[in-house]
């Protein structure tokens, strides 16, 4: 018998929760293993991502009515409570008795009659006083932003240190509304312009964006990747923020460019596009199964001046002559705070010693690729995260130890009127546009 999209849903739900599995490859395996309609694997998709995003806020209520509290329930059985008050407190357009319903009668088929009982008396206590689910008037501010939009505590006293208790609760906020869908156009194959309309034509509601000048939103109309224009490589799936990136290289054709970190490729592809497919790209990533993802980007484009490259970024000093690139992007790993709209899960997966410990590596990645800059030319850093110890302060330090480079500012028509947190680079922070978190830093080699 084929499986529901709630039980697909929590067999995801229950899998993160016991084996600490990325909720995205767990979800995407069984999408494809479960042959749902596209309603009802949007629905499951919804369930997953809505109930790990609000999981402290589900926790903190479903205690209430849990006797010995929701952490020690065996994982199913906490995945399908939380599954089922998501439905009922965030769900509009399913009816509260349908999700409790459901919920017993997947507890019977999975558990047996005294869960299933259970089940059925927290959730009808649930829906009698659901008026009532409200949190305290005087709480802090970190602790009401924590639960209010479910974040962990630690985090949100961090972003309020750096940011301010404004800013910190518009971020975790945003954190919590769907990302959008955004096209690159390539230009060597059309015009924004000239997508927008073929979009159009093909009846997707599309507009261009804000930030990027190359991007489309795609306010509806399905799976782009299945869409002929994707398949012919009329446009790139990428994030609007992450578009700057190859904007602030500024490559020109004919040049020499390094990109250290570059799988799964779209920035790569970007920087070619710019480029007119004329120079030499060297892509590199740390993993060698990494290196057919962004082999694929430039065949699907039609780029040939990709040459992909496996290694750790670090040993890229040795395997390349110093001073032998126009160009080279540093797109570190980082702790990856941007992008949590996308990845719900990384909130609660990670902790405050592991932004320490990456913020060490980032160094060591820019102190090390440094030298590979030609005099005149150009080195950007970026990352996918908002901590500062990851952005201004990492540029910070490489400046006060490379005096050979300097801060260049870059033009960003859209965010001149956006409120920056000082230093070196840009920071997009996730609620100013609806985009990802993103910080891009230009630096130039003296000549």
């Amino acid at each position: 018998m084929q499986a529901t999209a709630r039980e697909v849903a929590l067999n995801v739900l229950a899998g993160v929760e016991e084996d600490a599995a990325y909720s995205n490859l767990l979800l995407n395996r069984a999408l494809q293993r479960a042959e749902l309609s596209p309603a009802d694997s949007g629905l499951a998709t919804e369930l997953v991502y809505g109930t790990i995003a609000r999981q402290a806020t589900l926790d903190y209520f479903l205690n209430r009515f849990i006797k010995s509290g929701v952490k020690r329930l065996n994982p199913w059985v906490r995945s399908l409570l939380r599954m089922s008050l998501y439905q009922i407190r965030y769900l509009d357009r399913i009816p509260p008795h349908a999700a409790v319903n459901e919920a017993v009668e997947i507890a019977k088929k999975r558990g047996h009659q005294g869960i299933a009982s259970m089940v059925n008396g927290v959730l009808r206590s649930i829906l009698r006083e659901e008026g009532e689910l409200t949190l305290p008037d005087d709480l802090p501010a970190a602790e009401r932003i924590a639960l209010e939009h479910s974040h962990p505590l630690w985090l949100v006293e961090r972003w309020i240190a750096q940011y301010g208790e404004e800013t910190a609760e518009a971020v975790c906020a945003a954190n919590n509304q769907p990302p959008k869908t955004s096209l690159r156009v390539n230009t060597l194959r059309g015009s924004r312009e000239e997508l927008l309309g073929e979009l159009e034509a093909e009846g997707r509601t599309v507009r261009a964006s804000e930030l990027s000048p190359l991007g489309v939103i795609v306010e509806s109309g399905g799976n782009l990747a299945d869409d002929h224009g994707y398949r012919d490589g009329r446009f790139s799936i990428q994030d609007e923020s992450s578009m700057l990136v190859a904007e602030a290289l500024a490559p020109e054709p004919g040049m020499k460019v390094l990109d250290c970190c570059a799988a799964p490729g779209g920035k790569t592809a970007h920087i070619a596009e710019k480029m007119q497919n004329r120079g030499e790209i060297v892509a590199n990533d740390l993993h060698e199964h990494k290196q057919g993802l962004i082999a694929e980007q430039a065949e699907r484009l039609n780029l040939s001046c990709v040459e992909t490259s496996v290694g750790d970024a670090l040993t890229l000093k040795d395997r390349y002559e110093p001073a032998s690139f126009d160009r080279v992007l540093l797109d570190a790993p980082c702790s990856g705070f941007g992008v949590i709209r996308r990845k719900p899960d990384l909130r609660w997966a990670k902790t405050p010693d592991d932004a320490a410990s990456i913020a060490k590596l980032q160094r060591q990645l820019l102190g090390s690729v440094a030298g590979l800059v030609k005099p005149g030319g150009i080195l950007v850093y970026s990352t996918c995260t908002i901590e500062r110890e990851e952005n201004q302060r990492a540029v910070a330090e490489f400046l006060r130890d490379h005096a050979e480079f300097v801060s260049e500012p870059f033009d960003v028509p859209s965010l001149e009127n956006a409120p920056q947190t000082g230093g070196a680079g840009m920071q997009i922070l996730p609620h100013q546009f609806g985009s990802d978190g993103f910080y891009i830093a230009r630096l130039r080699r003296r000549s």
